[in-house]
């Protein structure tokens, strides 16, 4: 829990009474804008082909920048970020070098070794890790070798290339440690891997964003020398800061412009731009030029050091809004280690249980790469419609063309992202699951983010979300009333009692929500409801989101099953806030009847299949002749998300709402309709389940199967099964076939860069888990499982539980042989002393040995681990208090 006695914990209850509770200063500095929807002004959509990283170097960006462990202010106007130059590379390394979508043999993909190592939520210690290669760096190649490459063929990764072999390379530490919000120290630490000598060159860069290209006559922040040591920026919208730098001969300035010349063939607006520093320190071109310029939008100070085998180079800065008359008095380097036990004492407050090393480890991390990917995100799209970026004239194409329909959208905040590299925007489920992880550290700003999402400024005025950039009209699953309850639960397990103002407010707009999805997604009102894709990419044998034949609906058991846990998320909203206000008495019925009616649904009109005992999608031809999809896959175990446990004290203490449901299972049960409520003496609860007793005992069987769901690393996505055989239907004249696929995807669906034909994906488990968990309440010894199936260990729900969770936290922790699963052929690196401890937290894992997959940096919703860890050392502490 938080403790408010210690540093940070004091700081977060200062930030907690702002407005927006944030920082001014934080690592908002996305990995990557280039490649992004909201840079693309081309007529043709494609985001990729319009900016690519070649041109980002020297083209300025419309709506945010980027760096390499870098941060900005809140309003990303002033930036700072390191660029590096091993004297081999044709360019600086000022950025984070991948694949785009079109260039990856399964899509989009960072190509550089990175790691979030420490950071706490007000950011007062940071830690960020980059390692650089000694030899020229294999662009090239990169992007040569995976466009060889196959679906069906592993991606071609940097560690392949070789260049890491020898250990010939640096590792680049960069640290953050305030002094106040707006006083900033920074130790940059190079140290040598390599046998040799190696030589560096560091080129520490403060820039202003270029907002002045759209606003005609605006006062230009300027950044002007003020002696070897230090820089001053002034902007108009900002308070002055400083930069202080070990005394330096020299100091290069340029302005943050497009080079035009070199781009499209025309002049350029000044004389030095975007890319002047790259061509002054590989070739010298306009060296003394940019020495003696004095000022400009961007800066660096020049650092080349040889760095002797083994040994480091430390660099000290500052970052300040007050003029110093001593940047680095004695002594300085103390905050460092201040803030670092401070950030320790913070963590040990989290978690009080006893964990493992390597679990604490794991946990930091964890939540330090959640940290790091909250990033400014701006998109207005109403503008970005109707204006052009100076490059390409406005289009009739554009202008009806992606995101058309959401010109009222005008995002300008921090956000947090899935992965700042591979996913640089916000995705409206993803977030959710954020904020579950994000409300163990600090619960203020995950109530933020969740209010944040449902604001004018985001939502449909006809009450849809926007999903992400691509394609804001996607529907992502209903998931923000169970993060809302999840966040305030945790909240209340801190501090004693839950934020029910927020409760109250998410609430009212979470109803426009739901209405949304009501009146959109139930074409027939019939209360099974169709949705897309709903965020699984590929689970379909067909995309879910293509237009039907006439007369022809995808009735879908998860779009179903969505919104009957949507409905009892919001009846347990209705009934906490109802407890204390009992105007909110009449919602928890209505939403309890939501919730019957879409159970009924489920259960009586052909999604569950008797004879394989699963639930399935089905094919509704003109509302006569009913298909189903009999494929097993996470999307027929959805129904066990809708689940609810009340205590008969809560029933018997609001009376209407008591009235109303016996009067319902009353009628229900004279007209011999489905009952999906179950009564429990042992536990004085009443639960409300889409499932009975036999039909999740069912499907259990099937989970808890390792020739099905069950992985070595959770529960796959896709059942094993259909490894050897291929589930196949003809359909409109195609043929379509799925089978088991547990790494990465084998076909260009929503771009290939995802897959849940097989593997393991963390917020489905937690969803398990948190279902699993309400049933072995309910149900306690009355029901057990074998665990596997078919192996005579019978065991509980909730034991079943815990070994689900250690077999999720066994894909990062060391195992018998050192090695991390999570990481597959790649150990031999990672089991070297100085990289042993390093963790990456992957968007999915390989269904068959749980290597990570996809996005390589998805410490959004795979940050869930951490709970896990919590959840876990409190488990082990109860059985150890029974004995």
């Amino acid at each position: 829990m938080i403790n408010d006695k210690t540093a940070e914990g004091k700081r977060l209850l200062s930030n907690s009474e702002k407005d927006v509770p944030l920082e001014k200063w934080g690592p908002y500095l996305s990995c990557r804008q280039w490649g992004t929807v909201r840079e693309d002004y081309s007529s043709n959509g494609q985001p990729w082909d319009y900016f690519t990283h070649d041109q980002s170097r020297s083209r300025v960006y419309r709506w945010g920048e980027d760096g390499i462990g870098g941060i900005s202010d809140i309003n990303q106007q002033l930036c700072f970020a390191i660029a590096l130059w091993n004297g081999k590379d044709p360019i600086l390394k000022e950025r984070m070098f991948g694949l785009s979508n079109p260039e990856g043999n399964h899509g989009e993909d960072v190509k550089e070794l990175y790691y979030y190592l420490d950071n706490i939520p007000t950011h007062y210690y940071m830690k960020f890790l980059y390692k650089y290669p000694q030899e020229a760096f294999p662009y090239d190649e990169l992007v040569n070798e995976n466009k060889q490459r196959g679906k069906d063929q592993p991606e071609y990764e940097l560690l392949d290339t070789g260049i890491f072999n020898e250990e010939r390379y640096f590792d680049v530490f960069v640290e953050y440690a305030k002094n106040t919000s707006t006083d900033i120290f920074i130790r940059i630490s190079v140290v040598n891997r390599g046998p040799e000598t190696a030589e560096i060159t560091l080129l520490p860069t403060l820039w202003f964003y270029n907002f002045w290209q759209y606003h005609p006559g605006a006062t230009k922040p300027l950044i002007q020398w003020m002696n070897n040591g230090c820089v001053k920026a002034t902007h108009p919208h900002l308070e002055d800061y400083y930069l202080y730098f070990p005394e330096c001969r020299d100091v290069l300035f340029t302005e943050n412009e497009t080079n035009f010349k070199k781009l499209f063939g025309r002049d350029n607006v000044c004389a030095h731009v975007k890319d002047a520093f790259h061509d002054a320190i590989v070739t010298g071109k306009d060296y003394q030029a940019l020495l003696d310029a004095k000022q400009g939008t961007k800066c660096a100070p020049v650092f080349r050091k040889d760095i002797p085998s083994q040994q480091s180079e430390e660099f000290y800065l500052r970052l300040t809004s007050k003029k110093q008359d001593n940047a680095f008095p004695k002594g300085f380097e103390n905050i460092f280690d201040q803030r670092k036990k401070e950030a320790d004492e913070f963590y040990d407050n989290i978690n009080r249980n006893k964990i493992s090393d390597d679990q604490k480890n794991i946990q930091r991390q964890a939540f330090a790469g959640l940290l790091w990917n909250k990033q400014y995100y701006h998109y207005d799209v109403g503008r970005w419609l109707t204006t052009s970026d100076g490059i390409t004239p406005d289009s009739m194409q554009r202008l009806n063309g992606r995101n058309s329909r959401w010109k009222y959208l005008k995002n300008q905040d921090i956000l947090s992202m899935p992965d700042n590299w591979e996913y640089p925007w916000y995705a409206a489920w993803d977030l959710a699951f954020h904020c579950i992880t994000m409300a163990q550290i600090d619960p203020v700003f995950a109530k933020h983010q969740l209010t944040l999402l449902m604001r004018e400024w985001y939502m449909d005025p006809r009450g849809q979300l926007p999903a992400y950039e691509w394609n804001f009209s996607d529907v992502n699953p209903p998931v923000q009333a169970f993060a809302a309850l999840e966040v305030y639960r945790a909240e209340e397990r801190m501090f004693g009692k839950g934020d029910l103002e927020f409760l109250k407010s998410i609430f009212q707009k979470l109803i426009i929500n739901f209405t949304w999805w009501t009146n959109r997604k139930d074409a027939d009102g019939n209360g099974v409801f169709e949705g897309g894709f709903l965020g699984l990419d590929n689970i379909g044998i067909f995309n879910r989101n293509m237009v039907l034949p006439g007369g022809t609906l995808l009735e879908q058991a998860d779009g179903t099953s969505w919104m009957g846990m949507y409905a009892l998320d919001m009846m347990d909203i209705a009934l906490e806030i109802a407890t204390k206000d009992p105007s909110f008495e009449d919602t928890a019925t209505k939403f309890y009847e939501h919730f019957v009616i879409i159970s009924e649904a489920l259960n009586k009109l052909g999604l569950w299949n008797e004879e394989d005992k699963f639930f399935y999608d089905v094919l509704s031809i003109n509302n006569f002749q009913n298909i189903p999809l009999k494929v097993r896959s996470i999307v027929g175990l959805t129904p066990l998300f809708a689940v609810s446990m009340i205590s008969s004290k809560i029933v018997s203490q609001l009376k209407d709402f008591s009235k109303r449901m016996e009067w319902f299972r009353q009628y229900r049960k004279t007209n011999n309709l489905f009952q999906p409520v179950s009564n429990r003496d042992k536990t004085d609860c009443i639960l409300l389940s889409m499932v009975n007793k036999e039909t999740l005992a069912d499907l259990l069987t099937r989970v808890f199967d390792e020739n099905e769901f069950l992985a070595p690393g959770g529960i796959r996505a896709l059942s094993r099964y259909y490894k050897d055989n291929p589930y196949s239907m003809k359909f409109g004249g195609d043929e379509y076939t799925i089978d088991y696929v547990p790494g990465n995807s084998n076909s260009n669906m929503f771009g290939g860069n995802s897959n849940w034909r097989g593997p393991v994906w963390m917020p489905m488990n937690y969803l398990i888990i948190r279902s699993l968990r309400t049933f072995g309440a309910f149900y306690g010894d009355d029901l057990k499982v074998e665990f596997p199936a078919n192996s005579g260990n019978k065991i509980s729900l909730n034991d079943a539980c815990s070994e689900i969770k250690r077999r999720l936290l066994g894909i990062f922790e060391m195992n018998g042989k050192n090695e991390r699963p999570v990481f597959g052929p790649y150990n031999w690196f990672y089991s070297k002393e100085e990289n042993k401890n390093l963790i990456l937290f992957h968007e999915y894992f390989n269904g068959d040995n749980s290597m990570g997959m996809g996005a390589s940096h998805q410490t959004g919703w795979t940050a869930l681990v951490a709970n896990l860890i919590m959840e876990l050392s409190e488990e082990e502490k109860m059985m150890i208090a029974d004995e």
